[in-house]
């Protein structure tokens, strides 16, 4: 319920919340909640435990309230980004549903004081939404959970049911929206496109060179690095005499070093991984031109942060990047898939240094107007206030009609029953 000084109560349910300050898990979620208390919410986050940490918590006056979901040994899916993994193991089924259950009791009791629920991911924090009952709901999409539900039927119906129960659906980019909207058609009205922030303070431009290609990234599939690594193999001219660096680590990576050998370019990469934020904030100074030729990213993250640190960006024109890079305006794009049209690309920025920078200017300006913290609250404390207009002063803790449609929602079995088997995990 709305505060006695008039500020809104939001509980935040996320199965990524950082376990410190200083964690980079889930830190835009973090950023975002202190970004909010200036626009007058108050928000308390319900998120897995993990050893060492407390029931209950104050991150930089953020309230988080932790659940324990199975004995300490196991209690391994939060947190490691490989939760789709680990649920895959008998043991690790049983403790996603754990995870399931003690989430939707524990949010259960967080929202019982809140005004709604912001649900991060519809899996597994809208499924814990939904079963404990708590309206109105607002669901954000980020793309690992868009990518769940259209790995199987039961995960799309799922998400499907999470959508229809908010009352406001928000995805990170427009292409999200669009991949959100044909899993229930009929709530394409109410979903929305409302960023996460990005630490417009951390990465900023410096005065320094720029000397270098950057790739930063996991090393996977559908990264892309393969695509760079071929790509510097063709440039020519004054882009030929850049290094590539890589940050990032992953499956691929033997592949890569093998692939790197076979183009003759071994000598001309840097390799990295496991860079604190200020290092990799420095790396993007460095960059003469950011590469992002991965495909369907949920809203490309890496392209952001490269903007707002001053790099000329060039991305794939795929998924949610061709919401962060506007062709000819704040950076380049190019085909997906096609090393040779990022070559060509890459050789007209290092061709045009001066050129270059000006459009890498643009590119922070628009990057820090759309993903600053401060834009970010303002936009979810008015959707916020959107939802709870429509409510009509209903309460989280009393609310159980649900959203638009009149799902209910399922009842306290559901924990239990929608995960481990029917459903997997996110990435």
């Amino acid at each position: 319920m709305t505060t006695a000084t008039g500020r809104t109560r939001v509980a935040f349910a996320a199965h990524s919340f950082p376990r410190h300050q200083d964690d980079l898990t889930g830190s835009f979620l973090l950023r975002l909640a202190l970004a909010l208390q200036r626009e007058g919410v108050e928000v308390e986050a319900v998120a897995p435990a993990a050893p060492g940490l407390p029931a209950r918590d104050r991150l930089r006056g953020v309230t988080v309230r932790r659940y324990r979901y199975a004995p300490r040994r196991a209690e391994t899916l939060a947190y490691s980004g490989t939760m789709h993994t680990r649920a895959a193991s008998p043991g690790g089924a049983l403790a996603l549903a754990g995870l399931l259950a003690a989430g939707t009791l524990a949010l259960r009791r967080a929202a019982a004081t809140a005004d709604l629920v912001h649900a991060h991911w519809w899996f597994p924090g809208g499924v814990q939404a939904l079963a404990a009952r708590r309206r109105p709901l607002v669901t954000t999409l980020h793309g690992t959970d868009v990518r769940l539900a259209r790995s199987r039927p039961a995960a799309q119906a799922a998400c499907a049911r999470v959508l229809r129960a908010s009352a406001l659906v928000t995805t990170v980019s427009t292409w999200l929206r669009d991949q959100a909207a044909g899993f229930a058609p009929e709530c394409a009205d109410r979903i929305r496109v409302a960023p996460m922030p990005v630490d417009e303070t951390l990465f900023s431009p410096g005065g320094g060179p720029r000397t270098e290609l950057l790739f930063v990234g996991r090393l996977d599939g559908q990264k892309g690095a393969d695509l760079a690594l071929r790509a510097l193999a063709e440039l020519r001219g004054p882009a030929a005499e850049l290094p590539l660096r890589l940050v990032g680590s992953g499956p691929l990576e033997p592949d890569l070093h093998r692939l790197a050998k076979e183009l003759g370019i071994a000598a001309r990469l840097h390799w990295e991984s496991d860079l604190t934020q200020d290092e990799l904030a420095d790396r993007y100074r460095r960059a003469a031109a950011l590469l992002v030729p991965g495909s369907h990213e949920g809203l490309g993250l890496v392209a952001v942060e490269g903007q707002l640190s001053g790099a000329p960006v060039v991305a794939a024109a795929s998924g949610g990047l061709l919401d962060v890079v506007d062709d000819g305006s704040s950076g380049w794009t190019f085909p997906p898939g096609e090393p040779s049209a990022l070559a060509r690309v890459v050789e007209e920025v290092a061709g045009h240094p001066a050129g270059a920078a000006e459009r890498a200017e643009t590119g922070r300006r628009a990057a820090a107007e759309r993903f600053g913290a401060p834009a970010a609250a303002r936009a979810y404390a008015a959707l916020y206030a959107e939802v709870l207009a429509g409510a009509g002063g209903q309460t989280g803790g009393r609310g159980r009609a649900g959203g638009p449609g009149g799902d209910r929602g399922p009842g306290p079995e559901a924990p239990g029953t929608a995960g481990a088997g029917a459903i997997g995990s996110p990435a």
